[in-house]
């Protein structure tokens, strides 16, 4: 049983809702939310739609930069 099924808290500054979520910090702050805690950063349904929104277009470009470098081998 995990800290989410628990009922902990979104870790994003200014916000109370119940998280849905469990990423660890680098993820989250390379996205550009701002954070606090240390390991493992917990999102609520909100923040965690605004982290994929943000996280799709640099997704989609490291799959293209890898099909093309297995095209080239």
């Amino acid at each position: 049983m995990g800290k989410v099924s628990k009922g902990t808290l979104c870790s994003v500054e200014g916000c109370s809702r119940e998280a849905i979520r469990s990423l660890p910090v680098e993820k989250v702050k390379a996205a550009g939310l701002k954070v606090k805690g240390s390991r493992r950063i917990y999102l609520c349904k909100k923040h965690y739609r605004e982290y994929k929104k943000t996280i799709k277009k640099d997704k989609t470009l490291e799959k293209w930069r890898y099909k093309s470098r297995i095209l080239t081998l």
